[in-house]
This record gives C-alpha cells, structure tokens and sequence, in this order.
C-alpha cells in the first residue's frame, strides 16, 4: 500500500482532527480505498455544522471490456456464430446482461461455465463490437465506496449532503442544514490546494 501524499484533517481542537483522521483512515482500510486515493484534506467546523472533504484520486481506474477477460472468436460460421471464452468467471453476469440487451436471449447460449456462443448476423462487423463491449465501469463502484467512507466519517447528524466525482478529483459536503453554494465552492477551493501542495504537509 502506498503512503498518501496528502493526508490533512483540520478542526479548531487539535486533538478532534487527530480522531477523525483515524477513523477516515480505518474506513478507507475497511473499503480498500487507500490505494486509490493519493490526496485527501478534510474541514469540520462543528459550530457552522460543516464538513468538507476533497480528494484526488491516484488515477481513473479503466473501463473494462470483453477483450479484457475473455477470448472472442468466431464459432461455427455456418451458423453464424461468436465464441467467448472466459479468462476470468467474475463478470460473466454482467456480460451475460449486455449480450442479452443487445442479441437477445434467445440468440445467446451459454454452452457451459466458461463458453457463450452468440448468433448474430455479421459476423466481422459483431466480432469487433463483442470484444470492445463494455461490461463493467469500476468508477461507478468506487463512487459508491468514496461516497460511504465520506459519509462514515462524517459527523452524526449531518443528513444534507453533496458530493461529486469529476475525473479523479472528488468533492464531499455535508452539514445538518440546508446546502450553500459557497461550501460547494469552498470545496472546489479544497482541490485546487492538494492539487498544488499549497502548504499543507502530508498529516493532520
């Protein structure tokens, strides 16, 4: 596991942020998210029932396609036929899902645990399509994770919440009233300082 290269919780008592930093860094171990985050900076302001978090992310994890997993060739071309092959079982349900939406079920058989034949009717023109089909966004589950470690470590209480991922920078706020611009904005602010350093150490 790599070390953050920013990691800084600020509150008005010392002794607060230095809890709050454990609790975020025992999340962050529970979720498996220390090796995607490379930068966090966190604000809690108790008295304007504020918190903010921004991070930036190591990099936008790759979309994952057909080709990626499987082997896809051409099966039986008097039927007109496309082969996959599994390499790896983990995301035969959500291929299974795509070929469906797509061929429909009738032309998808699952010859066996690792084999899927597809009858379609152009063979060269599906053969490209099949291998570049993407099955799996692995930026919509880590949303989900970024989202839950945030909200673990915010402060009880806080119901109203904003969050965003744009590329690999996200953005956190939550508070018991109503949301404001300016801590969204504030928030944005946040980025742009662990994005430069701006004095702000690795630690609380």
């Amino acid at each position: 596991m790599e070390p953050l290269e920013i990691f800084k919780v600020e509150t008005k008592i010392p002794e607060e942020a230095e809890a709050y930093k454990s609790i975020l860094s025992d999340v962050m171990s529970d979720l498996a998210l220390a090796n995607a985050i490379g930068r966090i900076y966190v604000i809690i302001t108790p008295e304007d029932s504020l918190f903010q978090m921004a991070i930036i992310l190591r990099g936008s994890p790759p979309l994952v396609k057909t080709s990626d997993f499987s082997d896809v060739n051409i099966g039986a071309v008097t039927r007109k036929e496309i082969q996959v092959v599994l390499r790896d079982e983990k995301y035969l349900p959500d291929l299974l899902e795509k070929l469906w939406a797509k061929y429909g079920r009738g032309k998808v058989i699952q010859q066996d645990r690792k084999t899927i034949n597809i009858s379609v009717g152009d063979i060269d023109r599906e053969i490209g399509a099949i291998k570049e089909m993407v099955i799996f966004d692995p930026k919509r589950t880590l949303l989900s994770r970024l989202v839950e470690m945030a909200i673990r470590g915010t402060p009880e209480g806080f119901r109203v919440r904003y969050h965003s991922l744009n590329d690999n920078e996200f953005i956190f706020v939550a508070s018991e009233d109503a949301m404001k611009p300016e801590w969204i904005q504030q928030g944005h602010q946040m980025l742009d300082k662990i994005k430069g350093g701006e004095g702000l150490g690795s630690s609380t």
